[in-house]
């Protein structure tokens, strides 16, 4: 069944789109990451303009984390403190990611930017956490005690605020930092953040795994929400059409993502997340990398 997207300008299959949608839900559930580290290029692959498939992939962002976070608030996994102080550095981070944006956007140079940037941080994360978690799991196989966690740099830093469902006592600093950052990653890629922000805060803040997916996905949905609109009011490149086909594939998805989540352990879930996230961004370097079937395409400029 065709249907046609405005915005994208061209038909596209629905169940596709639902499809799609439906695993990217799945994702959410199982990892906290938005899934728009996937939903992006997925979009790309089947030929949706990379300006409307960061902008739309946004979008469905929120209604997949948002499903999901509704089981972790049941179950009591979301730091809200934490996730407070992410969303006030993530908000900013949109902000200057979008103004970003709209100034390639107006060189003509956004496309390539948003590729490169996938290739890059999907090839850093994915390798590192892949490494790590194999490490891990050796380790719990043979026995090894994990390493008592020393004090580092984090714990001299001022401004220090209690967060008590994670147990920890640290500056709001380096969360400022990583919600900022993931921010700005947010606008410029389409993405939630989360295979950035899930990382950062088990190795970098500290923070217990089973808060972890809760908490991502508290700031992912207000984050995604925020560029959503920012894309929307200065772009116009957000397909409502495509958004709500992506909205009830991730919304169903979530439900059974949460659940196959809880099956698996901490460390499994990792590679699991890092081997994905290594072929997506394989994928794309080879779209980089090799001679497209058609070297020249003719379009019209405002």
């Amino acid at each position: 069944m065709q249907i046609y997207l405005p915005i994208a300008e061209l038909s596209v299959n629905a169940f596709l789109l639902l499809g799609l949608g439906g695993i990217v839900g799945v994702l959410s559930g199982m990892f906290g990451v938005g899934g728009g580290f996937l939903i992006t290029p997925l979009l790309f692959f089947i030929g949706i303009p990379p300006a409307v498939a960061v902008a739309t992939g946004a979008n469905q962002i929120v209604a997949s984390s948002f499903s999901a976070l509704l089981v972790h608030l049941k179950r009591k996994t979301v730091d809200l403190r934490m996730g407070s102080v992410l969303l006030a550095g993530g908000l900013v981070g949109a902000a200057a990611g979008v103004t970003i944006f709209n100034y390639l956007k107006s060189l003509g140079q956004v496309d390539l930017l948003v590729n490169l940037c996938y290739v890059v941080f999907l090839g850093i994360i994915g390798g590192l956490m892949l490494i790590e978690s194999l490490n891990a799991m050796y380790k719990t196989r043979s026995g090894k005690r994990p390493p008592r966690k020393k004090h580092t740099w984090i714990q001299k830093l001022p401004f220090k605020m209690r967060f008590r469902v994670t147990g920890l006592y640290i500056s709001v600093i380096p969360p400022l930092l990583v919600g900022a950052f993931v921010g700005l990653l947010a606008a410029i890629m389409g993405v939630g953040g989360g295979f950035i922000m899930v990382p950062a805060m088990i190795y970098l803040l500290g923070m217990p795994t089973k808060v972890v997916v809760g908490t991502s996905l508290f700031q992912i949905i207000f984050v995604a929400a925020f560029t959503t609109m920012l894309h929307a009011t200065t772009n116009y490149t957000v397909d409502i059409v495509l958004a709500v086909l992506l909205l009830i594939g991730g919304v169903i998805g979530a439900q059974f993502g949460t659940s196959l989540g809880t099956k698996l352990k901490a460390e499994q879930l990792r590679i699991l997340l890092a081997l994905l996230v290594l072929v997506v961004c394989g994928k794309l370097a080879l779209e980089l990398l090799l001679q497209p079937a058609e070297l020249y395409s003719v379009g019209f400029t405002s």
